[in-house]
C-alpha cells in the first residue's frame, strides 16, 4: 500500500481527486467519509439521522468518487471518525458524554464526544459506514475509536457506563462493527496512537485486543507527536526513521501470531518548517519496510505530498 489521506473538502475541488490519482506509484486513497467535525462527505437519504442533524453534506458523490478511484486501479479506504463528534452531540445531547450539570462534555478544543457506551452511537456510525460500502468503498477505517485523551476527563459522565476496562469497551465496538460490515464484503481497520503498543495511554486502545477483529491496524507514528526522551531519543521529530522504527518494533511484537496487517501512517509535513525533507520521509518508509509492514499511508493536513516517495 502506497497511499495518501484526502479530506472531504479537498475531494470537493473539481479535478483535485484526479491530481492525486495521477501521482506515479500511488495505489491507495484514504478519503474522509465522516471527519473529526462529525460531518459526512456525501448526501445520505433524508430519513437518516445524519441528514436530520445536518451532518450529511454534498462535498462529493460517494458513488462517483469510488468509480473514479477504481477506474485507475486504486484501492479506496473510507475514514470514519467515530466518537469525537461535535455535530451529533450538539443536535443529540442525549447521545453525548455529559458533564455533571447535564451539559455536553467537551475536550480542550471545545469539541463534543459521543458516549462510547451507547449502542445508538455505534449504529449511527455504522449507518454512515454502510452507505460508503454500498457506494463502492473497499475498506472502512475507523478513527478516534477511543476514549478522549484531553480535556476535563474527571468531569465526564457516561450514561449506561459498563463496569469493564475501557479497552474492552472499545474492543466490543470494533467487534460489533466488524460483524456488521465484513459480511458486506469490505475490509475493516482502525487507526491507533503511535505509542499504544508501547504504553497504556488510558484511552482504551489495546492494539492486540483490537487486532482480533480487524483486517489491518494503522498506527499513527508521527515523529513530531512524540515527547522528548521517548525511546531515549532527545528529539524524536529530528530522527524520524528511528522514532518510527522503535514504534513499529513494539507493534510487531504486540501483534505476534495475529494475521492482522500492520500499515503505518507516516508524517509528510513539518511543524518547524514548510516541508519535511524527502529524505526524512524516506527514512520513515525504510523503517516501515524493516518491520515488514504492508506498505504505508502519508498524512499531511494540507494535502500536499512528497510524490517521489510513492514511486
Amino acid at each position: 500500500m502506497r497511499g495518501v489521506h484526502v479530506t472531504m473538502a479537498l475531494a470537493s475541488i473539481p479535478g483535485k481527486l484526479d491530481e492525486y490519482l495521477g501521482m506515479p506509484g500511488l495505489n491507495t486513497i484514504e478519503l474522509d467519509v465522516k471527519d473529526e467535525n462529525g460531518k459526512v462527505g456525501f448526501l445520505m437519504p433524508n430519513w437518516t439521522l445524519a441528514r436530520k442533524i445536518g451532518a450529511s453534506q454534498p462535498y462529493y458523490s460517494a458513488r462517483r468518487a469510488a468509480a473514479k478511484v477504481h477506474a485507475k486501479g486504486v484501492y479506496l479506504i473510507g475514514r470514519v471518525v467515530v466518537f469525537e463528534d461535535p455535530t451529533l452531540t450538539a443536535k443529540r445531547p442525549d447521545l453525548a458524554i455529559r458533564r455533571r450539570d447535564g451539559s455536553v462534555w467537551q475536550n480542550n478544543a471545545g469539541l463534543g464526544w459521543a458516549n462510547l457506551y451507547d449502542k445508538r452511537v455505534w449504529d449511527y456510525n455504522l449507518s454512515v459506514a454502510k452507505a460508503a460500502v454500498r457506494a463502492g468503498f473497499d475498506e472502512i477505517q475507523f478513527d478516534y475509536v477511543r476514549f478522549p485523551s484531553d480535556g476535563p476527563i474527571e468531569e465526564a459522565v457516561f450514561a449506561h457506563e459498563a463496569h469493564e476496562p475501557q479497552g474492552w469497551t472499545v474492543a466490543r465496538f470494533v467487534h460489533y462493527a466488524s460483524a456488521v460490515l465484513k459480511p458486506m464484503g469490505v475490509r475493516v481497520s482502525a487507526d491507533v496512537f503511535g505509542l499504544s503498543a508501547t504504553h497504556d495511554l488510558g484511552i482504551g486502545q489495546v492494539p492486540r485486543r483490537l487486532s482480533k477483529y480487524l483486517d489491518a491496524v494503522y498506527p499513527m507514528v508521527y515523529p513530531s507527536h512524540y515527547r522528548a526522551g521517548e525511546f531515549n531519543l532527545p528529539d524524536p521529530s529530528a530522527t524520524p526513521g528511528q522514532t518510527v522504527a522503535f514504534s513499529l518494533r513494539d507493534f510487531r511484537n504486540d501483534l505476534v501470531g495475529r494475521k492482522t496487517m500492520l500499515i503505518p501512517w507516516l508524517e509528510d509535513f513539518s511543524l518547524t518548517s514548510e516541508r519535511r525533507p524527502a529524505s526524512e520521509v524516506w527514512a520513515q518508509i525504510r523503517a516501515a519496510r524493516k518491520y515488514r509492514t504492508r506498505g504505508f499511508l502519508l498524512w499531511n493536513p494540507t494535502g500536499v505530498y512528497t510524490e517521489e516517495v510513492l514511486k
